[in-house]
């Protein structure tokens, strides 16, 4: 009877070894889809994000409600059920807007009122403004190729335009963004005066966005302004009619000394590898135009809830899972960089970091930058067990700007990859606000967060140690 019962246990094994893969991959499922139902149906993430918006709105770093969203975000993970819950102090730059912008296109003795921005970290203008002819670009390429002598003592109006045919805007933005960083000392090269640069937005619309620039501290520094795309079209249009007409503005911004700010770090600590750690964040700050609720709030609350799930649904890891709301990721990164600094002499294993910060919108799936193998196991171990809630898109290179700081600790980082088609409406502009983000297309996206930390968690990463699947 023994040796019968040994054959026929070694039949099962043998031959319905792929039931126990499927039973495992159901297990897996039925577990993702409690996180997503939870998710859904408690919608914490959608209640943060309404704090953090209305209460710590223009959070740009060194301000004081950068410093109201930093404690507020701590209670909310602290509600959550995180083990612990600390601050991490980082030094912050301190630029301001000060009064509202104002612009105007003057041809033929008429005086246009336009819509535009400061950029961050541009210096202002004179008190009266600043006031000369303006010669338009198509993007840093095209100003190269032009004398200084068209150029000196002008405003370069970069006017280079997102590629609207661009299937994963990201891209758009990234062929498109050099002009806005670095216009200024480029046209301060050739000795213009100052810049207008089109506004990084995806489509035609009435709001200016912002974003940071840079100066080469080789060059004067010239001020430096975000057209709308509609006056950009306005403006291109005007120039074509009168080569000669100006272009005023004045701007109001400074650079204050650095200020002290804070990292938001909580944990659940790991059941048996506790020294071994999961990184899921996104950044606290965000630019002075609005609420900053895709931008990053959606990213805040996505991490958040990570830990909110697990502790609601009773999941144990086996590593620490760590949420880190980055501060200062805008305009400097100082927030990572610290955080990066804390990893290097921790004692620490980082296996993972995961970064939300490409708006709240449905969730397609992950960015990856890693090697080809671990790439290539999430692809057969993960996505079969996601891909039925929609996370399926496994396939670009790329993380985030905060946890890219973790590269030399980390074999795995990634970014969340949310559909990309309405981000830019949104992006660094005055409608980046809390009524924009739909509730159940940001709780998709904290679910995809969970569901995937769940499962490095549970396998690896296929070639590190893996308790739970041999």
């Amino acid at each position: 009877m023994r040796k019968s019962i040994t054959f026929l246990s070694l039949l099962f094994t043998f031959h319905l070894s792929p039931f126990t893969s499927a039973l495992a991959q159901n297990a897996d499922s039925i577990q993702v889809s409690k996180i997503f139902s939870t998710a859904l149906k408690d919608d914490m993430a959608y209640k943060a994000l309404y704090d953090l918006c209305k209460n710590s709105g223009k959070r740009i770093s060194g301000s004081p409600l950068a410093d109201t969203a930093v404690n507020h975000m701590a209670k909310w993970l602290k509600q959550f059920g995180a083990d612990t819950v600390w601050l991490q102090e980082c030094m912050v730059p301190h630029w301001v807007r000060g009064e509202q912008e104002v612009a105007q296109i003057i041809s033929n003795k008429t005086y246009h009122d336009v819509k535009v921005c400061a950029l961050g970290g541009s210096i202002g203008t004179p008190k009266e403004g600043l006031k000369a002819e303006v010669i338009e670009v198509n993007g840093l390429g095209e100003l190269q190729k032009l004398d200084p002598n068209e150029i000196k003592g002008k405003i370069v109006f970069y006017n280079k335009p997102m590629d609207p045919s661009s299937i994963y805007t990201f891209n758009a933005y990234g062929n498109t963004v050099g002009q806005r960083w670095a216009g200024a000392s480029e046209a301060a090269k050739f000795g213009a005066i100052g810049v207008v640069v089109r506004s990084m937005a995806s489509h035609i619309d009435d709001h200016p966005h912002t974003g940071s620039m840079g100066y080469d501290t080789s060059v004067n520094k010239i001020p430096a302004i975000a057209i709308c795309t509609r006056d950009a079209e306005l403006l291109s249009a005007s120039l074509k009619k009168n080569k000669s007409l100006q272009f005023w503005f004045r701007t109001n911004c400074e650079t204050l000394p650095d200020v002290k700010s804070h990292n938001v770090i909580a944990e659940i600590k790991g059941s048996k590898y506790p020294n071994e750690v999961i990184v899921i964040g996104g950044h606290l700050d965000a630019w002075d135009m609005a609420e900053g609720a895709h931008d990053d709030g959606a990213g805040i609350v996505h991490s958040m809830e990570v830990i909110y799930l697990f502790k609601k649904l009773g999941i144990k890891p086996e590593h620490t899972i760590r949420v880190v709301l980055f501060m200062n990721e805008e305009n400097g990164t100082r927030g990572a960089k610290a955080y990066a600094a804390y990893a290097k002499t921790s004692g620490e294993k980082h296996i993972a970091a995961i970064e939300s910060d490409a708006g709240g919108f449905t969730p397609r799936g992950f960015t990856l930058d890693c090697g080809d193998a671990y790439r290539d196991y999430i692809k057969t171990k993960f996505a079969p067990v996601l891909c039925y809630f929609g996370i399926c898109d496994f396939s670009r290179n790329g993380s985030g700007a905060d946890v890219g700081h973790l590269g030399e600790l980390c074999p795995l980082l990634a970014e969340l990859s949310p559909d990309s088609q309405r981000y830019f409406d949104h992006h660094h502009a005055e409608n980046d606000v809390y009524e924009e983000v739909n509730d159940r297309e940001l709780e998709l996206g904290a679910a995809a967060c969970a569901s995937f930390i769940y499962m490095i968690d549970k396998y690896g990463l296929g070639t590190e140690r893996t308790s739970n699947d041999d």
